[in-house]
This record gives structure tokens, C-alpha cells and sequence, in this order.
């Protein structure tokens, strides 16, 4: 798993493109080692979820922590650019209604 780091412009904060297909048990132990320094030295992250086409349990664990993260220090973590696989579990599971997510990359910046 890759992720790739872009800063926001005027450093107001980052964002982190997930370079994998899926986000699941086999790779969220990574996922979190690699994000944890890039939360913790941002109050602002987007994540882009565009490359994502399955996140499981142990996904959808790792993207609460990382809300949890950010909501502890008063920062923002927006989810932006999901694929439809990706965004029908978030709203079977109603994660939907704990994160803020756009559809595009432009609509998360545009509310900083």
C-alpha cells in the first residue's frame, strides 16, 4: 500500500491519495503505520478514496480511528471521490452520517 502525500495549498493542511485497490485485514495495519505521522501533523486531511473499490470491517475501523485522530485535536478529515462500491457500504453502514465526504477533490477544498 502506497500512500501519496500533496500538500494543500497555502499549507492549510494535506491531502493523501490511497494508492491501493482495496483497504481490508490483509493491509490496514500498514495503512495506518503510514497515515499516523500525516494526521498527526495536519489539522486538515483529505483523503482521496478514488482508487478504493473494497474497504471491509477492519477498513472502515482504520478510517474511524483516523477520524478520532483528527476529531481529538480539533482538525478535519474530509473523504472525497469515493467509487460506488466504496460509498453504497459506507451508506449501508451509515458511516455517511459521521463523515464528510464530497464527491470531488475541488467540493472538499472548497469548504476549508
Amino acid at each position: 500500500m502506497q500512500l501519496k502525500l500533496e500538500a494543500l495549498p497555502e499549507n492549510k493542511g494535506a491531502i493523501i491519495t490511497i494508492d491501493s485497490e482495496n483497504l481490508d485485514a490483509g493491509n490496514v495495519r500498514e495503512f495506518k503505520e503510514q497515515i499516523a505521522p500525516i494526521l498527526n501533523g495536519n489539522d486538515v486531511v483529505l483523503l482521496d478514496m478514488s482508487q478504493l473499490t473494497f474497504v471491509d470491517s477492519s477498513g472502515l475501523g482504520a478510517l474511524l480511528s483516523c477520524l478520532r485522530t483528527m476529531n481529538n485535536k480539533n482538525g478535519q478529515l474530509k473523504l472525497f471521490a469515493m467509487a460506488k462500491p466504496v460509498q453504497a457500504l459506507f451508506e449501508l453502514v451509515r458511516m455517511h452520517r459521521i463523515f464528510s465526504i464530497y464527491n470531488t477533490r475541488d467540493e472538499a477544498v472548497a469548504v476549508l
